[in-house]
């Protein structure tokens, strides 16, 4: 009998190993009703989304791609990966990583956790895993069902990207994998600013929300003028940097600097979260984690790791001001055009051109002139100019330019209308806008560099 309880002991000593404490964790997260929804969701809901919005007449120009939507099927998951990083990814966060030790607190389970696990870092680890994982999934969804959906809908065609140039399928697909690759950084980032709410609030809601409030915070930094540096240094900035793959060459710098910091971010807050976490007194049923400790052991390290990534992304790249300049307006202004201009020209059935040939050429102003030619603004005006074969005379065309503080611009045709003016054009996938008539760009931030 002695013998028996001893082993019964030595059993009940043992901890239990971290992936069994995963696989009781990933249980209890897919057992949740809204848990499941959000995977049905985000498996389901995107490819609808695409189809639906691809048969429409009118189609959302105001989002990145969204005007490509009628022509291939991959311009759908792109507009669903710009709805995500704006909305969906901070949302799903929260849900996931922002209640994963919450609802311990509010249960009230954390004794019987303990003595299950006996260990509060295997508990940690397995907590951190499971949601990583949940999330994981949930993002594989969003991108899986909405090229699904697009590839159905529309079809595998070329994809116009935002200098003009025409991607063939098979890289127009690998650039919408890597573009919601790249997007797993800043989700990661939101995920342990989650991890850290859901530790040092406790029962509070504002746990469950803080991921998805700092990533509006972001996004309202984002619409500011601010310098290159702070916006590069902010982890949601990786969620606008993909676009700049989709240029030939890439602009791979900013969306580099935008992984590396939003992995720093990710790494420093699943940290905090874990010393946090490892002081709690378990042993009090009334604490909530809450109080002092989670102002100076959280929020203080975050402020003073943005002050330490400014800093840094200051010293190491030598753009300043808001990056947005005349030359670099002009020379994606004029790109786009040669490019857009030789699609207009094969849908036409005009004889072929190269860009080599056009010598396209932009001239840029501010203002009418009156202001300085640089910085964002919906007041820029371009006259771009080009040369045809055996035709001695120039072309002109104008363009009004509405420039965002984070480099991308919208050029609206302003004659002359039989070049950039507003009539349909016959393409393989039907009838289309003239794709001279209104166009996306993209000007990189940091000075340019070879992809």
């Amino acid at each position: 009998m002695t013998a028996t309880i001893a082993d019964v002991h030595a059993v009940s000593a043992r901890r239990v190993p971290v992936a069994r404490g995963y696989r009781f964790e990933l249980v209890k997260l897919i057992s949740q009703w809204r848990i499941r929804l959000l995977v049905l969701a985000c498996w389901i809901a995107p490819a609808l989304f695409v189809a639906a919005v691809s048969q429409q007449s009118s189609l959302p120009v105001d989002t990145l791609f969204g005007r490509w939507m009628h022509a291939t099927g991959w311009a759908g998951p792109l507009v669903v990966l710009g709805f995500a990083g704006t909305w969906g990814l901070p949302l799903l966060t929260s849900v996931v990583a922002g209640d994963v030790f919450a609802s311990e607190d509010r249960l009230g389970t954390w004794r019987h956790l303990l003595v299950a696990v006996r260990s509060p870092r295997r508990i940690f680890a397995a907590k951190a895993l499971a949601s990583l994982t949940v999330i994981l999934l949930l993002v594989a969804g969003l991108a899986g069902s909405s090229a699904a959906g697009g590839v159905v809908a529309v079809g595998n065609q070329p994809l116009v990207g935002l200098d003009g140039h025409l991607l063939t399928p098979g890289d127009a697909a690998g650039k919408v994998l890597l573009a919601w690759v790249c997007v797993l950084a800043p989700t990661l980032a939101l995920a342990a600013i989650g991890l850290l709410g859901s530790v040092a609030l406790g029962r509070s809601p504002m746990g469950l929300l803080l991921p998805a409030l700092v990533a509006l915070a972001m996004q309202l930094a984002q619409m500011l003028p601010l310098p290159v540096a702070v916006r590069l240094a902010l982890p949601g900035y990786a969620f606008i940097a993909w676009n700049g793959l989709f240029t030939s060459p890439a602009q791979l710098g900013p969306l580099l600097i935008g992984i590396v910091v939003s992995l720093v971010w990710a790494g420093t807050a699943t940290a905090l979260a874990y010393l946090l976490f490892l002081r709690r007194d378990f042993t009090n049923l009334t604490h909530d984690g809450s109080g002092h400790r989670a102002v100076t052991a959280g929020v203080l390290p975050l402020v003073g790791l943005v002050a330490v990534t400014v800093a840094v992304v200051a010293a190491a790249t030598p753009a300043t001001g808001s990056g947005i300049e005349q030359d670099k307006v002009q020379g994606s202004v004029a790109t786009a055009f040669a490019h857009l201009y030789r699609m207009q020209t094969r849908q036409l059935n005009r004889p072929d051109v190269t860009e080599v040939q056009l010598k396209a050429t932009a001239t840029c102003n501010k203002g009418g002139g009156k202001l300085a030619a640089q910085g964002p603004g919906n007041d820029w005006r371009c006259v771009v100019s080009w040369h045809l074969p055996d035709v001695e005379a120039a072309g002109t065309a104008i363009y009004q330019l509405d420039v965002t503080a984070d480099g991308r611009f919208v050029a609206d045709g302003d004659g002359p209308k039989e070049v950039n003016g507003y009539f349909l054009v016959r393409t393989p996938t039907g009838d289309a806008p003239n794709p001279l008539w209104q166009f996306d760009g993209n000007v990189e931030l940091l000075p340019t560099t070879k992809g």
